[in-house]
């Protein structure tokens, strides 16, 4: 009798140790009333080993009437591309790289291709836009793909089951245009900072150490980051901070109140870093009378 309970009592313990090995992110359990929404953190890039999800997440997807994302990145590619132009184009190249003054541009164009952008290829982006394509170009570095990214793997799951729906928080127009809102120079200055920091290699470092702490769901790891991002007073930071999350995680955490209220088992996926420090999404709602708890 002894062997049986034994080797039930290892497959449990398993099963278990399996469950707990594969948490990535953070998962909030929100309730209302009689309805409960789950609210994940996600990475938009990642690898093929972060599939299938973890069983807890994978279960609320299976059971529920509708996913909300901030955007649904493949909902309408051509209105993409148009909101593109609109946004992080310049209307001409000499209002871009190539119109700036010569040694600066000289500057910006030899620590582009030391990160293997070619300037003529870029010349009529913003500065901005140069700024997101090197995040991507790092995380590349890194092993991590955007057509991989959790967001987009939860929206593939949706689609497929042909039971959730899939709603956006956020449009593509609002969220890309919250980027041109930044004065010129200060896109110009953000990007010089953020080669820079390539070429020190901290770039790289703090994406390492964000994707980390989404693989093996740290909690500690994704406070430090928090208060990193509270501390940096440089161009970029104060924006990412002050618009790029303080400004939309109060609306982000109105329409996640609503939709708890009037829907049961619904999955809300929202970027890893609206979910932590005192500003983060789970702080919003606590105090928008809403129930939180921490899954992990």
């Amino acid at each position: 009798m002894r062997r049986p309970i034994i080797v039930v009592f290892f497959s449990l313990f398993l099963m278990a140790f399996q469950a707990l090995a594969a948490e990535r992110g953070a998962l909030f359990k929100v309730s209302s009333g009689a309805n409960v929404l789950h609210l994940y953190g996600t990475v938009h890039a990642g690898r093929p080993d972060f599939y299938p999800l973890e069983p807890r997440i994978g279960a609320a997807m299976g059971a529920a009437p509708t996913l909300a994302l901030e955007l649904d990145s493949n909902a309408d590619p051509a209105a993409m591309g148009a909101i593109i132009m609109k946004h992080a184009m310049f209307p001409t190249a000499a209002e871009g790289l190539p119109g700036l003054p010569e040694a600066r541009r000289q500057r910006l164009e030899t620590s582009l291709r030391k990160q293997g952008i070619e300037p003529a290829a870029v010349g009529q982006m913003k500065p901005w836009l140069l700024v997101v394509t090197l995040a991507m170009v790092d995380a590349a570095k890194l092993g991590y793909d955007p057509k991989l990214g959790v967001d987009a793997h939860l929206a593939s799951l949706a689609k497929s089951s042909g039971k959730t729906r899939v709603i956006e928080l956020e449009s593509m127009d609002y969220q890309i245009g919250l980027f041109n809102r930044m004065p010129v120079d200060d896109q110009w200055t953000m990007l010089e900072d953020t080669l820079a920091d390539m070429e020190s290699g901290r770039h790289t470092r703090e994406a390492r150490e964000l994707f980390a702490a989404y693989e093996s769901a740290d909690q500690a790891a994704l406070e430090r980051v928090a208060k990193r991002l509270e501390e940096d007073n440089t161009v970029g930071g104060k924006f990412t901070r002050e618009v790029l999350m303080v400004e939309r995680n109060g609306p982000m955490a109105d329409k996640i109140v609503s939709l708890v209220a009037r829907e049961n088992n619904a999955v809300v996926a929202v970027g890893l870093l609206h979910l932590v420090g005192k500003n983060g999404v789970p702080e919003l709602l606590r105090k928008r009378g809403v129930k939180v708890e921490r899954v992990y």
